[in-house]
């Protein structure tokens, strides 16, 4: 089981409460303003937004609130500027832990996620740490319900997705992540439900660890995904 596709994985299969629905939608709407900001408001000339949009549909995130964000990132409604970190660091059992952040303010998430991290096992490092571990991929989660899939097995294989696996009622796709979104425009047009769609940091340096260990790691990356900043968490373990 490792750890940088697992997390998202688990955050999938934990049950999603009312009370967390707000946190999620604050995520994907400050994606949707960084990538309006950065690429403009047209999600087929910006790939990033395209992703972003295909996530907030995945939460049922009404489309106006899409919009606003949209209008939001482009200046044509106010709004707040966002700036992009990645936090590298340890956990616990020593696993490399990755962090993107969203904020509007450097100095206090520093110290926030300082404290949120080695109160629970861990510790921020310098930059270039852990990074190094780490190769980008694309991922893509796939609604299995009324789907044909012998020919979504030919897309597969005509995009030369780099691996899948199966689960109860999901697709899950690997692929590189510079054809990630040409690969999701083709589901799309195939009307396939795409549940979500990210860049995940994969590590091939894995470090194993124990129940003991893996409960705190849990514990650490719940915590810190409920903090409003962070939007992304990578890391590197396996279960033994």
């Amino acid at each position: 089981m490792a750890g940088h596709s697992k997390w998202s994985q688990i955050k999938r299969k934990k049950a999603i409460l009312d009370s967390k629905r707000g946190q999620i939608f604050t995520k994907i709407i400050k994606e949707i303003t960084i990538a309006s900001r950065m690429g403009g408001g047209d999600e087929d000339a910006n790939p990033r937004l395209r992703q972003a949009i295909t996530n907030a549909k995945g939460a049922n995130m009404p489309l106006n609130n899409i919009k606003k964000a949209i209008l939001k990132g482009t200046g044509e409604l106010p709004g707040v500027s966002y700036e992009e970190i990645i936090f590298e660091g340890y956990g616990p059992g020593g696993v490399a832990i990755m962090i993107e952040v969203a904020t509007d303010n450097r100095k206090r998430t520093v110290a926030e996620l300082r404290y949120l991290i080695s109160k629970n096992g861990g510790n921020l490092g310098e930059s270039g740490c852990v990074s190094w571990m780490f190769k980008r991929k694309g991922n893509i989660i796939i609604n299995k319900s009324n789907i044909n899939e012998e020919k979504l097995m030919e897309l597969f294989i005509n995009f030369n997705v780099l691996d899948f696996t199966e689960e109860n009622d999901i697709f899950i796709v690997e692929t590189k992540p510079e054809e990630m979104n040409k690969f999701l425009k083709t589901l799309e047009q195939n009307n396939y439900k795409i549940i979500s769609s990210e860049i995940l940091q994969v590590s091939d340096n894995t470090v194993s660890i124990d129940d003991d260990i893996y409960n705190k790691i849990i514990n650490l990356f719940e915590k810190l995904d409920e903090h409003e900043d962070v939007q992304k968490i990578h890391s590197n373990f396996e279960i033994k």
